[in-house]
């Protein structure tokens, strides 16, 4: 048995005037993207110096207009890299570059060596306030660690002095979620006083859940009892950090937004320590959903895959939220077919939003094909065989027709499970299209016998149809009311038994002066009670028809064990 004793709960925040469930989240955030530290140092092979431009530059173009590049003062490779970015004039004008650094004087000293030139620059300074590394760790009263973050202030401060260019302070008290609110407070203003803060000279406090320690809720507690409570809100940009222990980052991340933080840091698809750092991706993709602009350029997710991937030389989970190959597969029948009748419906009505059930947002907008959207396996239905035969292949097969050939693909897929769309449309054209034996179907002439001065019951249209049976050509001739009524009286005195049409449809393939045609005939065997479709496809509709009268004729024969 599990020995859950072993663990005590943590406590959650007394506060009851809490207001954020009442909120909606309204706009983006600051995004900082982490990846390049936070995500790095959680690499099993961390990027060499070539890698991480390759992924600064996908950053740039995503739109990040904040990128904590590394820790420079204790990395030698950090440092070269900042140096190149600076040297190969790289950092764009309007982004800052972030850099982090623990409050000692050596560290602060080179960082501000590795910042020279860099125009627009946030110092990020930290150290762990919880009440159980105070303990454990760092065996320091409250002052004392308090003191920690003065001290570190004030060195930024001092050496900013001869930096050529803007530098923000940002904060961090490390473990925030397990540190007793009014102290976290605290040291957040000591440090804000320390360097002077005000609106015009904001200082970026960021509130890190550095271990995810209770559910999502909690942290948005945490957060708007700081925002509350700061003596001056004005001069605090309040930042968040949420890592992924419990597997909530991004809704603590989301809940933590209606809490009032303004920033978010976090990784491209939650890299980081342990779980990962927050997902901003996933969180920029939950704004555009409900029609928010999450304000970085993010319509190619492969593109951002292809370098996430190389760089990190980690795979995409398959179920990855928006970025992972089958997210936007569907496998059970009965969704595959609310796909279907949802993209049709949209299709028809024109309609301003995307409404489509089980697809929250349409794939093609995060540079996503239409193509992986139904897989068929031994779980599908008729709905999702019907919809890879229209979305693919472009054939609109009659309703009543999608039982009887999903029955053909779902042979094949319980002997090999997933079946491709590829091979539905093989199969498709064997048991349809190319089902020409023992009787193929060559050419008929048709004559109409019609006078509009004449109106009587007599048949309409004469046929000659030439056809061959197991090679043998035959020419036969016949009348009926129409093409079709025609056609079906031949083949029935030359089969031997009575066949009825219930059904036809037919509709355009293609556009243009080479268009041609589907035609469906749902033809029932009288003697057998025995019906099947088939389907004949031609530039002309008459010779598609036929077609589709031969088709189902040898499938009757088959049925029948006469093929």
């Amino acid at each position: 048995m599990l020995n859950y004793k072993r663990y005590k709960r943590v406590p959650v925040v007394d506060y009851p005037e809490r207001e954020w469930p009442n909120k909606e989240i309204q706009k983006a955030p600051i995004w900082c993207s982490v990846d390049l530290r936070d995500g790095n140092q959680a690499l099993i092979e961390p990027m060499i110096v070539e890698e991480k431009v390759e992924f600064f530059k996908l950053l740039v173009k995503l739109g990040f207009k904040e990128v904590e590049i590394g820790f420079p003062s204790a990395s030698q490779i950090e440092y070269d890299f900042l140096r190149k970015l600076v040297d190969e004039d790289l950092i764009p004008d309007d982004m800052y570059v972030q850099v982090l650094t623990q409050c000692r004087e050596h560290l602060i000293e080179k960082t501000f060596e590795a910042i020279k030139g860099v125009k627009k620059a946030i110092v990020h300074i930290y150290n762990s306030t919880s009440t159980l590394q105070r303990d454990v760790v760092f065996n320091a009263s409250m002052d004392e660690i308090k003191q920690i973050a003065i001290d570190g202030t004030k060195m930024v401060k001092k050496y900013m002095e001869n930096h050529d260019g803007e530098i923000i302070l940002e904060y961090s008290p490390e473990s925030f979620t397990g540190t007793e609110l009014p102290y976290a407070l605290e040291v957040c203003e000591a440090v804000l006083d320390e360097w002077g803060a005000s609106k015009d000279k904001k200082v970026i406090i960021n509130l890190p859940s550095t271990v995810e320690m209770n559910t999502p809720n909690v942290y948005a507690d945490q957060i708007e009892w700081m925002a509350k409570h700061f003596k001056d809100r004005e001069r605090v940009i309040l930042s968040i950090h949420p890592h992924n222990d419990r597997g909530t980052a991004v809704a603590s991340a989301e809940l933590a937004l209606l809490a009032g933080a303004d920033r978010v840091e976090g990784t491209l698809f939650g890299n980081g320590e342990r779980t990962g750092n927050v997902d901003v991706l996933n969180i920029a993709y939950n704004m555009f959903s409900q029609g928010i602009n999450p304000e970085l350029d993010i319509e190619n997710v492969n593109e951002i895959i292809d370098v996430y991937e190389r760089c990190n030389k980690m795979d995409m989970d398959m179920r990855h939220p928006y970025a992972g190959k089958l997210v936007f597969t569907a496998f059970s029948g009965s969704h595959q077919d609310a796909i279907n009748k949802g993209v049709q419906a949209m299709k028809e009505r024109k309609g301003e939003y995307w409404e489509v059930p089980y697809l929250p947002i349409d794939p093609s907008d995060l540079g996503r094909e239409y193509e992986p959207i139904v897989r068929i396996n031994s779980q599908s239905g008729k709905g999702g065989v019907a919809f890879v035969m229209d979305t693919y292949y472009g054939f609109k097969l009659p309703k009543n027709m999608h039982k009887e050939f999903a029955d053909v693909i779902q042979v094949i897929s319980e002997k090999q499970g997933e079946v491709t769309p590829t091979q539905i449309m093989d199969k498709f054209k064997e048991k349809y299209i190319d089902m020409k034996e023992p009787y193929h179907f060559r050419k008929i002439k048709i004559e109409d016998l019609s006078d509009d001065s004449v109106d009587d019951d007599e048949f309409d249209t004469k046929i000659t149809l030439t056809f061959t049976f197991k090679g043998q050509e035959n020419v036969v001739e016949a009348f009926g009311n129409g093409p079709i009524n025609a056609v079906q009286r031949a083949m029935q005195d030359v089969i031997g038994f009575q066949i009825k049409v219930l059904d036809y449809n037919e509709h355009a393939l293609t556009q243009g002066s080479n268009a041609q045609a589907a035609a469906y005939i749902h033809l029932l065997d009288e003697e057998k009670d025995d019906a099947t479709f088939g389907v004949g496809i031609s530039s002309n509709i008459n010779r598609a028809s036929v077609r589709a009268v031969f088709s189902a004729v040898n499938r009757l024969l088959a049925k029948r064990g006469e093929n």
